[in-house]
């Protein structure tokens, strides 16, 4: 998405590209906000007003933005592999001292030394960690527990299936697909189609191009049950871990050091 100034200069409006992001993303999930909400809310009561974060997984930095919004005086380290993604983070907070941008793999076991401090207040993450399957997901939450200080919060807000309801988990399924396919009629972008505008935009073309080459088309890894995330955060040294907030799909997971 780009703009014209009265110079002829083109340059990207990346505000536009990370409302156009979050439309995109509530099509999946009409609930999108209040789990944000609910993941400042634990924040706030946890570690206080002015937290050294790591937003997980960042994407386009939707995390951040609202963590700042919120609580002017956090900082926020943003780590991620998505250039593209990346792209329209880095140029959204471009200037702003109180964020840092790290480009890593969270496969790579070495990831944590690319970060700009040895430890967080809060780990935060959403709808991010769902494409990594059991072990390596599990493996990373030990290197997630060696950041997060002592009395620090990590959440997870994600996709986390229970496989004891079956009969729930396909009713739930079936409604919330019939309103995302009344949503497409009536205009929604699905992630294929954005992916589509971001492939034709002059800035991101080149980023794009480089994330299928990472990633390939979007491919789902394990998505385990909340019991499954609090007893391998309880195994890696957190104090306590639960839910603090669900929907019929999705969970906030909260594990406190």
């Amino acid at each position: 998405m780009t703009t014209t100034t009265g110079t002829g200069t083109t340059g990207t409006d990346w505000q536009a590209w990370q409302e156009s992001w979050d439309r995109q993303q509530e099509w999946y999930m009409p609930d999108r906000e209040e789990r944000f909400r609910i993941m400042l809310d634990m924040v706030e009561a946890c570690v206080g007003t002015e937290p050294r974060v790591l937003d997980l997984a960042c994407g386009t930095g939707s995390i951040t933005a609202r963590l700042l919004r919120r609580l002017p005086g956090a900082t926020s380290t943003g780590i991620d592999l998505d250039p593209a993604l990346l792209a329209i983070a880095r140029g959204t907070f471009e200037g702003d001292d109180r964020v840092t941008f790290v480009e890593a793999d969270l496969r790579d076991p070495d990831w944590p030394s690319r970060l700009p401090y040895d430890t967080y207040d809060a780990v935060l993450t959403a709808t991010a960690l769902h494409w990594l399957h059991s072990d390596p997901l599990a493996a990373l939450y030990g290197r997630v527990a060696g950041l997060v200080r002592p009395g620090g919060v990590f959440m997870n807000a994600d996709h986390m299936i229970d496989e004891t309801t079956p009969r729930i988990n396909a009713a739930e399924a079936a409604q919330r697909h019939a309103r995302m396919d009344r949503a497409l009629r009536n205009g929604a972008l699905d992630w294929a189609e954005w992916w589509q505008l971001a492939a034709k935009d002059p800035v991101l073309a080149g980023p794009t191009a480089r994330r299928f080459e990472i990633y390939g088309d979007h491919a789902d890894g394990d998505m385990p049950s909340p019991q499954w995330h609090a007893r391998v955060l309880l195994e890696h040294g957190f104090g306590e871990a639960r839910p603090v907030w669900c929907s019929p799909s999705d969970t906030l997971l909260l594990a406190l050091k």
